[in-house]
């Protein structure tokens, strides 16, 4: 728990200064202190945590359940949360009993760290350093996300994670390799492995097309286009290029 050593004032300097950091949309430290559900769901965690450590179950749960109540962030007391962690929006966010987050860590509105099992052992989720974790995405299991490693947009997870790449997809499936720091999520820019896939089928149609093409002039056949078969290949090599047709 961040606060066992650091004062309180201290740490919540180092929240308010992290929300700054990370949101754009932060404008005053009276704003953030007040109006910010995100940061009201870890303050509340921290003291739900420290009670569950000390075996107060129904206490911690209690907190927990009426800081659900006010901030729509679900909070299990017995997750272990680091340092500078900051939830964006974060309605219907719902972080599990045996999660583990490290520093520095992202999450945006509607993340899930979910279990897959009844049995009562680590079942959750485990996030490394520097980890962003983008709308909506879920990842189930005791999986292990590397450090710098990001997930995106309503992505499922349920394999671990390398540390410093770019998960996308249902299943989530790596389509970026970056050595960066990941701190920040453009969504709107992540590959698209469907899009991918399409194009590589697309372009091998069209090698096969050629090769046709040549037998048919060695064999002295007349082939017949079939109409309108170039704007059609070109419409699709339009939708498809960039994932916009998906």
């Amino acid at each position: 728990m961040p606060g066992d050593n650091m004062g309180v004032f201290s740490t919540i300097r180092e929240d308010i200064r992290n929300v700054f950091q990370k949101d754009p949309a932060a404008r005053s430290g009276l704003e953030v202190f007040f109006l910010y559900p995100g940061l009201h769901a870890l303050w509340a965690h921290r003291v739900a945590h420290f009670l569950w450590r000390h075996r107060l179950h129904f206490i911690a749960r209690s907190i927990s359940e009426f800081s659900r109540f006010c901030t729509g962030i679900e909070i299990h007391p017995g997750a272990t949360i680091g340092r500078r962690f900051f939830i964006d929006h974060g309605m219907g966010v719902v972080i599990g009993e045996t999660a583990e987050i490290g520093d520095d860590v992202l999450l945006y509105q509607g993340v899930v760290l979910g279990g897959t099992t009844l049995e009562k052992k680590k079942r959750h989720p485990t996030l490394g350093n520097n980890v962003v974790v983008g709308t909506a995405a879920v990842l189930l299991g005791p999986i292990n996300i590397g450090d710098y490693a990001r997930v995106g947009a309503n992505s499922v997870v349920v394999k671990s994670v390398p540390p410093g790449v770019t998960v996308v997809g249902v299943p989530g499936r790596v389509v970026e390799d970056q050595s960066g720091q990941a701190e920040t999520l453009e969504h709107g820019r992540l590959p698209d492995p469907m899009a991918m896939v399409i194009n590589l089928l697309i372009s091998g149609q069209s090698v096969m097309e050629a090769r046709i093409g040549k037998l048919e002039q060695l064999a002295g056949i007349i082939s017949v286009p079939e109409p309108k078969l170039e704007e059609q290949k070109a419409l699709a090599q339009c939708i498809f290029s960039d994932g916009g047709g998906i």
